[in-house]
């Protein structure tokens, strides 16, 4: 079998329409195939929707037929299409995030392959000149939070608070920031509150002082 050949039967093997012989031949073709075995990943969702469909449609051909090879090419371009939707997607939103507001916060929605959504605030206090951005993830539980953060005023100690809107606060994560380190320290936390529930987010030091305030719109 022909390389070529072994990377249009990754659609045939996805749907599971490989006699024996060639699924063996195609499998030993992944083990050294990147490209191929990220798409068999990425076709499962579309050969489960197909199998879904044919199992509940009445069959109007042979119940030994197979997909041509023109079917099995549309559904590949179609993942590929959706691969390509995707990175852009990321992109744009990669661009989005680092657009850093002087006087007031950026925000920019980050999207998941699952369907959720991460939501990024980054500001710089005029006062203290500590900028930070903090990404939020709505969780079952609350939210997984991270905070990247440049403070080149250490040695000391800061942590992020969340503000609820109903005016409770709730401390997320501390950090130690080196002394003279201007460098972005990037730093995992979670809260209780889901992203909706948050009003504001505060970096302060260790004996209250307020570093820099950044607000979810």
């Amino acid at each position: 079998m022909r390389s070529l050949e072994r990377h249009r039967d990754v659609g045939a093997y996805a749907l599971g329409v490989l006699d024996e012989a060639d699924a063996f031949r195609f499998e030993d073709h992944l083990m050294e195939c990147p490209q191929c075995a990220v798409q068999v990943t990425e076709f499962g969702p579309a050969a489960r929707q197909l199998m879904l469909y044919r199992s509940s449609t009445p069959r109007l051909v042979h119940p030994l037929a197979k997909p041509g090879p023109r079917m099995l090419d549309r559904l590949l371009s179609q993942v590929a299409a959706r691969n390509r939707a995707g990175r852009r997607r990321l992109l744009l939103a990669l661009a989005a995030s680092v657009v850093v507001a002087v006087s007031a916060p950026a925000v920019a929605v980050l999207a998941r392959d699952d369907g959720g959504s991460a939501v990024s605030v980054a500001a710089t206090d005029e006062r203290s000149g500590v900028w930070a951005q903090v990404t939020t993830q709505d969780e079952a539980w609350g939210s997984n939070v991270e905070i990247e953060v440049k403070d080149g005023a250490g040695p000391r100690t800061c942590r992020l608070v969340v503000v609820g809107r109903d005016g409770s606060e709730e401390t997320v994560t501390s950090w130690s920031v080196p002394r003279l380190d201007a460098r972005p320290h990037t730093v995992l936390g979670g809260s209780a509150m889901h992203p909706e529930d948050i009003a504001r987010y505060e970096v302060r030091t260790a004996e209250g002082d307020s570093l820099v305030t950044l607000k979810p719109r």
